[in-house]
């Protein structure tokens, strides 16, 4: 098997709170995992430190088979990963299609230039614009990305991801905030994202966890708790305690 990113006693600790413990996980090439857990379980630092926002206190990171734990966040992008965020990071004053351009041309070292030259970036304007088709997002693309409904504006950040043709992509509670009816729309994109892209769902929408993951992570505390199929997740009493039962009546 494969094994397209993976940690190895993974930790994080600001004095005496340990933010994150002994992560050993790994993803197989091209998985669709989810890791889920209650507010305060450690999901975001875990992030941040597979991205290289923070350092880690002990533990490695492994992008294939390189240590990446120890390079900056740009580097790690340019290897291919690459990050959606929970708030949205969108360029408000762009079209829909001029935030892809700029991505393209930023993954091919030309951003600097993109503006006074847009016209001739033919290249990057057929990528972009074949990547908003893929996404259902065509029509929006003359589109102020400010003016756009949230849950498209989901969508552009996920066009935003891919244009950098990433191999490992990390999408950090996408469906936050998004409508119920706008909900579908945007799990039928992230099934149909390309096979061979390895993603990590950091998610609250339970209904989006289990109908896109075929395993998921639950962390407490800092730490694994357990790792299955939806089904054992959903079955397993001590999640449901947790982290289910939290959602229900939370």
């Amino acid at each position: 098997m494969k094994v397209a990113l993976r940690t190895e006693g993974l930790s994080k600790q600001w004095g005496s709170f340990k933010a994150n413990s002994d992560l050993n996980i790994a993803l197989p090439l091209g998985a669709r995992h989810a890791l889920i857990g209650p507010n305060g379980a450690g999901k975001t630092t875990f992030v941040n430190l597979l991205t290289g926002v923070f350092a880690p206190t002990s533990g490695t990171v492994f992008l294939g088979e390189e240590n990446v734990t120890h390079l900056p966040q740009h580097q790690r992008v340019k290897r291919g990963m690459t990050r959606t965020f929970q708030i949205n990071t969108l360029f408000p004053g762009l079209t829909v299609l001029e935030s892809v351009v700029l991505a393209v041309c930023e993954r091919k070292g030309i951003a600097g230039r993109w503006m006074s030259t847009v016209a001739t970036q033919r290249e990057a304007v057929e990528e972009a614009e074949d990547l908003l088709e893929s996404l259902h997002l065509f029509k929006e693309a003359d589109a102020l990305t400010r003016n756009l409904p949230y849950g498209k504006q989901r969508l552009v950040e996920i066009a935003l991801a891919l244009a950098t043709r990433p191999r490992i992509l990390l999408l950090d509670e996408p469906g936050a905030g998004i409508p119920s009816a706008e909900s579908a729309e945007l799990l039928a994109v992230i099934a149909g994202l390309p096979a061979d892209v390895t993603i990590l769902l950091i998610e609250h929408d339970m209904d989006l966890v289990f109908r896109f993951a075929e395993r998921i992570i639950v962390l407490v505390a800092g730490g694994v708790l357990i790792e299955g199929t939806p089904a054992e997740i959903a079955a397993d009493g001590r999640v449901k305690e947790v982290y289910l039962g939290e959602a229900q009546h939370g």
